[in-house]
């Protein structure tokens, strides 16, 4: 009987071990989900071909801290930004009529990744609970760089961001907490 126990616990604890990993969406799904309950989203833009967009999913979408902390603040989306969703945002709909299912690089970007102005990949994007949008952040980030934008907007401590100066003083004094 005892046996039978210890093996249910290991199996029960073996099962809680499993990853947890971001709840990513669509933009379409965030925004629908937004209109019933608002929430900031947090959009990763990324291309197939790109490395460092690569290396967030590998080293920074997979910490334990990032994961949690998007999750909770934020409807996550994954955005192919040179991809071929429709995308209804704002009463417009965005596509990629130049998109080429054939090509094996680059393609052509997305009307919604020209909207948004994103010029290089990976760029996370914060926008509010009203899906406007807040800011682009181009580029790889380690969880720690992450931390300090995700932190920023979910305490929408960008508010108080007047000025460069103001921004960089933020950034010197920020405490992160993920390990």
């Amino acid at each position: 009987m005892i046996r039978i126990i210890t093996i249910a616990f290991l199996f029960i604890g073996i099962g809680n071990l499993q990853a947890q990993e971001i709840e990513w969406m669509t933009m379409n799904e965030a925004l629908e989900a937004q209109e019933k309950e608002p929430k900031k989203i947090f959009m990763d833009a990324y291309t197939h071909w790109c490395g460092p967009c690569k290396m967030l999913d590998k080293n920074t979408f997979s910490h334990k801290d990032v994961i949690a902390y998007i999750n909770k603040h934020y409807y996550p989306v994954k955005f192919n930004a040179e991809g071929n969703e429709k995308i209804d945002f704002k009463g417009q709909v965005f596509e990629n009529p130049q998109y080429d299912s054939n090509r094996k690089g680059r393609n052509s970007p997305h009307q919604l990744t020209r909207a948004l102005k994103i010029k290089g990949y990976p760029s996370l994007v914060f926008f509010d609970e009203e899906a406007n949008l807040l800011a682009p952040v181009s580029g790889y980030r380690t969880p720690k760089q992450l931390e300090l934008y995700l932190k920023l907007f979910a305490k929408e401590e960008y508010k108080k961001m007047t000025s460069q100066e103001a921004f960089a003083n933020y950034e010197k004094n920020f405490e992160g907490t993920f390990e």
